[in-house]
């Protein structure tokens, strides 16, 4: 159930074995890493659920899913991905995009913080690089996060446009 990285190997698995694109956000590196991610999981759902978000976003997510992995291959990035980050950050994209899109005015505002505050983290990590998480056996890996990021906002930015 591993992930693939930028390797050639691991590349090539990507066209022999596609499932790996969702396979790699249920590999995690240690329990601590796992329960963080299970934490943003739930988050992001009472987030949906607070911003009263529609079906079709849970769909943009889905789709934003094997992309954000696909994405990260352009650059470097693990050898083995694993752990939902991709997966959350675009998530957290979806919600920000389609709340400012077709939000009301309390909405918008959440969206607007929402996607300030990415837009912080993603310079904030970018700078600074690949880290190690403290207390997991994970590493915090820029790239993933962006490439996440920019898929799950590309998607519910389509997506939404069709809602209007």
């Amino acid at each position: 159930l591993s992930g693939f990285g930028p390797e050639p190997a691991q590349r090539a698995l990507a066209a022999f074995q596609p499932w790996r694109m969702f396979t790699a956000a249920w590999v995690h590196w240690s329990a601590s890493h796992l329960a963080m991610n299970l934490a943003g999981a739930a988050a992001l759902g009472v987030l949906g659920w607070a911003l009263v978000l529609p079906k079709a976003a849970e769909h943009a997510w889905l789709l934003a899913w094997p992309l954000a992995h696909v994405a990260s291959l352009a650059g470097s990035s693990p050898a083995h991905l694993g752990g939902l980050s991709g997966t959350l950050h675009a998530g957290a994209a979806v919600a920000a995009v389609w709340s400012l899109r077709l939000g009301d005015g309390r909405v918008r505002m959440i969206g607007a913080l929402l996607a300030a505050g990415l837009v912080l983290k993603l310079v904030w990590e970018w700078l600074r690089g690949p880290q190690p998480m403290p207390g997991t056996d994970a590493v915090t890996w820029p790239l993933i996060h962006l490439a996440g990021t920019l898929c799950g906002a590309a998607i519910a930015f389509a997506m939404s446009r069709r809602g209007r």
